[in-house]
């Protein structure tokens, strides 16, 4: 059992878990969950590490089928300036490996900001702590556990 799974258990949250066969030449771990369990990528969720110029790290959720805009985080973050997190300080700071980074259950509580797309959906799903495992709930209820804020932060 992951932390984050832990935790949602816990909470008694609603949630499901969908797990898959993770290939080990995978690289785009969230578009690897869109095919092998059949999703809309605009669904598919990852989550993002950032830095600001304070170094901050932050945590942006934003659907695989997009990308971050670096600047409207900043802007949603009230900072003046973030870059994509070092990937050994991500992995540190959250207790999970790349490709299995869950917005749930992370070693250290870190700001987290969730694209506002997340809300057109009954369930959206994110990692649930490691690769070939994906928690589906909604995205109040991905709020509520991560205590985030919704903004657009997402690009096509």
């Amino acid at each position: 059992m992951t932390p984050a799974i832990a935790l949602l258990k816990k909470a008694h949250a609603e949630y499901r878990l969908h797990s898959y066969s993770h290939a080990p030449t995978a690289t785009a771990y969230g578009l690897e969950a869109v095919q092998k369990l059949g999703l809309d990528p605009a669904q598919v969720f990852k989550t993002l590490l950032v830095t600001s110029e304070k170094g901050e790290l932050l945590v942006a959720v934003v659907p695989v089928a997009g990308s971050l805009d670096l600047k409207a985080l900043a802007q949603a973050a009230a900072v003046k300036k973030v870059e994509m997190a070092d990937p050994q300080a991500a992995q540190r700071a959250t207790g999970y490996l790349l490709g299995g980074i869950s917005p749930l259950g992370q070693k250290k509580r870190l700001r987290t900001f969730i694209d506002d797309s997340a809300r057109q959906f009954s369930s959206l799903f994110v990692s649930a702590g490691r690769r070939g495992l994906e928690v589906e709930l909604s995205a109040e209820v991905l709020a509520q556990h991560t205590q985030a804020h919704f903004a657009a932060i997402g690009r096509a």
